[in-house]
């Protein structure tokens, strides 16, 4: 990684010239829209929840009825199949600077990302990665040519020290790192760049590099950032922090949505929680999660994986939010930016999930 020293100041202005820095070697991904999903986020939820996800009629009489107009931001098209090959190659470009870049190569756990970013700079690559990653995601890094380890689920941190200290490898974290989430910022940059106005944009938060990077983008705009999480076993950490006003570092779930198993990173919680530049976060459940995914699939014809479909689901579940909304916009509503953060997943697992709904 580049030495700290040297980074950016953490700014809209520092994401504005990540972008221009990595332009040539991401794809500016496509924003979507659905009539059908802007009248489901903008239906009395007394209607549109009896066919989702079961309430009492008590609950039904008492949801909210925002008005919102949903784009969709496809980071599932992104190179490697998710938004972290932004972040990762910013960080390769960056870490160029120096002069002995090329000795030992990069290492770390977003793993595709580094592995596409150290090939096309004829660079090493060692990657860490959980023996639970998905198929799609392990073959990936494979072909991409990098070294890979696979270890025990939450001995990451780890297993990466020990491979650091036997290579030399240079250590490109996922997330916390101003390059890092400099990177993932020009997503959010992208976005607005692509839509003719918005009111706010939720990201999926795990480590907080695109949740951070997205609030960064925003800056000075009058766009509200909010973070979305699943709440399976505590994998809502970012939100129980920002709620309680302490970041919470040690985090252990199962929930489908693995993409978003991870503490929330220092310099992340910094431009999140320290600096207000994310309005609140938000979590939902293991099902809303599920049927979001159907939703995306099904009405905008895109493949994401149980990670990319919790922005959504808390757009049409969290009664908490939807509330806000019709609370903060009124009869105008809002434009609301979701990003949708990757679409690695296996024919075979997806089956596999869609097969629990109810």
């Amino acid at each position: 990684m580049a030495s700290l020293s040297t980074c950016p100041p953490l700014t809209r202005q520092s994401v504005v010239e990540a972008r221009e820095t990595i332009r040539h070697h991401i794809h500016e991904t496509p924003v979507v829209s659905s009539e059908y999903l802007n009248r489901l986020a903008s239906t009395d939820r007394h209607d549109a929840a009896k066919n989702e996800v079961e309430s009492s009629e008590a609950e039904f009489m008492q949801r909210a009825k925002p008005v919102m107009r949903l784009w969709f931001k496809c980071e599932n098209m992104q190179k490697v199949g998710a938004f972290k090959a932004r972040g990762a190659f910013h960080a390769v470009e960056r870490l160029k600077q120096e002069p002995d870049w090329l000795e030992n190569g990069g290492l770390r756990n977003h793993a595709q990302a580094v592995a596409l970013a150290a090939q096309q700079n004829s660079m090493p690559a060692h990657v860490v990665m959980p023996e639970t990653s998905s198929a799609v995601k392990i073959k990936s890094v494979e072909t991409y040519g990098a070294q890979l380890t696979l270890c025990p689920r939450f001995d990451r941190e780890l297993v990466a020290a020990q491979v650091i200290e036997r290579t030399g490898a240079r250590l490109i974290p996922p997330y916390d790192h101003p390059d890092v989430i400099l990177g993932q910022g020009t997503c959010g940059l992208e976005l607005q760049h692509q839509t003719e106005r918005l009111d706010a944009i939720i990201s999926p938060s795990s480590g907080g590099g695109l949740l951070s990077g997205t609030a960064l983008s925003c800056e000075g705009t009058g766009i509200r950032v909010y973070g979305a999480e699943p709440e399976f076993e505590g994998a809502d950490d970012g939100r129980r922090g920002f709620l309680s006003g302490k970041r919470i570092t040690h985090v252990e779930s199962s929930t489908i949505a693995d993409g978003l198993i991870g503490k929330l990173g220092q310099y992340p919680w910094d431009i999140i929680y320290e600096r207000r530049l994310v309005d609140m976060m938000y979590a939902v459940s293991e099902e809303e999660i599920l049927q979001a995914m159907k939703l995306i699939y099904e009405r905008l014809k895109l493949v994401v994986e149980p990670a990319a479909a919790v922005s959504l689901a808390v757009a049409l579940y969290n009664e908490e939010f939807r509330q806000m909304v019709e609370k903060t916009a009124g009869e105008a509503g809002w434009d609301i930016g979701i990003i949708l953060s990757g679409g690695n997943i296996g024919t075979e697992r997806m089956a596999e999930l869609f097969s629990k709904l109810k």
